[in-house]
This record gives structure tokens, C-alpha cells and sequence, in this order.
């Protein structure tokens, strides 16, 4: 059995994790971490997520745990995010991250704890935007620079980062493929006497409202017609789902920096 542990597992996405995690074979629950001045520290983690007793006491620090589990998945912030990496690294533990909202320096100084460990980083833990990511490449690659390309993207309001980060990953995944730079030519919202739009820009739509778990649309757009490209999950059961996927994916492997295409096996 792999043993896995949960940050944040008070947490909406961190209670999906271990539901997750119970129903998937070969795969247990060997700790759950929250935030040290929680009130649920000593709780059974299973009956906080609602799947029942399962004799793993909620703690306030990932040191305290560090022997009890193989895998950490960390859907938390980036500040502890890279604290628990430097954790994992020093105890030679594997990790499976779905943080978002890293900025350039903390992506560089996490794949840097790669050289000394096997770490899965996605922007989205989904199956099927993963396949949509590659869908995107092949839709760039054929459609080419006449095509307008407009990204749009909805979550709840309870959500702090903007755009997403599958948003982003969607956008850089176009940019590349067209040999453009996503940081020259992305465009957040609009307002104003802005002029015409540019034949590289691609833009993003931002909404943040009510319980929406995640929808993204990808536009393709010239005179004539449009091609849209989109993934709209329903539940956080589907990034738990594949979240684990990775876990079990992730503990046979060795030292380095994996995403959800070489999990999923879509890569060329």
C-alpha cells in the first residue's frame, strides 16, 4: 500500500483528497496536515471528510508526520507549498502539488527540490484538461496566427489567484506552439478606448462567481468561423481523482520534475 499524506485536510479540496484516496486500490491514508492553530487538530480525518473513521489523527505539522507517509499531495498555498518541499526533500518523500497562484521565482525554486525528489507540479489535476491541453497544441498548430485567440475562464468566488492557473497554462500552451511569448503577448481584460486588438495578443476573461468548481473556454476566432475548445468540471472529485492518479503514478518513479502529461502518458 502507498501511504499518502493530505495538506490542507480541512479544506474543501483537501476533504475530496481523502475520499479520493480511500476509494482508490493501493492507496491509504497515512497523515493528514492542517494549519497549527486549526480547532480540528486531533480529529479522525476520515470522519472530518465524511468517508468515517479511519484512525488518522489530524495534526498541525507536517514534521510531526514526516515517517507516516510516501506521498504528500499539497493543494495549499505557495508560501507552504514550498516549506513542505523543503520538508519532502530532506526526508527524501515524493510530492504531488496542485497549488496555483506561484509566481516566476517560486516555480524556478520549486523545480529545483526536483534534483532530490520525484515531484508531480500541474496547474490542473484533471484528465480531461490535460487532454485539452493537448487538443490546444494541435488546434494552434493547425489553425496558425490568422485565428484570434481568446481565453475565458469561471470559478467560484472564494477563489484568490486570477487568471487561473489552468487559464494560464492553456494560454502558454497556444503561445508556444504559435513561437510566441506569454508574458509579451497576454492581454488581462479589457476597458476603454483600448484600440484595435493585435494579431498576437492573447487574452484573457476572468469571472468569479458563486460555486463555480472550474469551467475554461478557449477561443479560436477569424472571419468566418470560430473553434472553441472547452472543459467544464462539475465536482473537485475530478481533480482529486487525478490527483491520486499522480500519487500512484509518482512513487515507483525516480528524482525529478513530472507534470499531468507525463502522468497520463499524452506527451510525443
Amino acid at each position: 500500500m502507498i501511504r499518502i499524506a493530505v495538506t490542507g485536510a480541512a479544506g474543501r479540496m483537501g476533504k475530496t483528497n481523502i475520499e479520493a484516496i480511500q476509494a482508490t486500490d493501493g492507496l491509504t491514508l497515512g497523515a493528514a496536515i492542517v494549519e497549527p492553530t486549526s480547532s480540528l487538530i486531533g480529529a479522525d480525518a476520515g470522519e472530518v471528510a465524511g468517508v468515517g473513521k479511519l484512525g488518522v489523527q489530524i495534526v498541525g505539522s507536517l514534521e510531526q508526520v514526516i515517517d507516516d507517509f510516501d506521498v504528500l499531495i499539497d493543494f495549499t498555498t505557495p508560501k507552504a507549498t514550498l516549506a513542505n518541499l523543503a520538508l519532502c526533500a530532506l526526508h527524501a518523500k515524493a510530492m504531488v502539488i496542485g497549488t496555483t497562484g506561484l509566481n516566476e521565482t517560486e516555480r524556478n525554486e520549486l523545480q529545483s527540490f526536483a534534483e532530490s525528489m520525484p515531484l508531480v507540479f500541474a496547474s490542473n489535476m484533471s484528465v480531461g484538461v490535460n487532454l485539452c491541453f493537448k487538443l490546444l497544441a494541435d488546434a494552434a498548430k493547425a489553425l496558425g496566427d490568422d485565428y484570434d485567440v481568446e481565453i475565458i475562464e469561471a470559478h467560484h468566488h472564494h477563489k484568490v489567484d486570477s487568471p487561473s492557473g489552468t487559464a494560464l497554462s492553456m494560454g502558454e500552451v497556444v503561445a508556444d506552439t504559435l513561437g510566441r511569448d506569454l508574458r509579451q503577448c497576454a492581454v488581462y481584460g479589457r476597458e476603454g478606448q483600448v484600440g484595435a486588438r493585435t494579431k498576437e495578443e492573447i487574452g484573457f476573461v476572468t469571472i468569479r462567481a458563486g460555486d463555480v468548481v472550474g469551467d475554461h473556454t478557449v477561443l479560436f476566432a477569424t472571419e468566418g468561423e470560430r473553434v472553441e475548445i472547452t472543459h467544464k468540471a462539475s465536482s473537485r472529485m475530478t481533480f482529486a481523482k487525478g490527483a491520486v492518479r499522480a500519487a500512484s503514478w509518482l512513487a515507483a518513479k525516480e528524482n525529478g520534475l513530472y507534470d499531468m502529461q507525463d502522468v497520463l502518458n499524452l506527451k510525443s
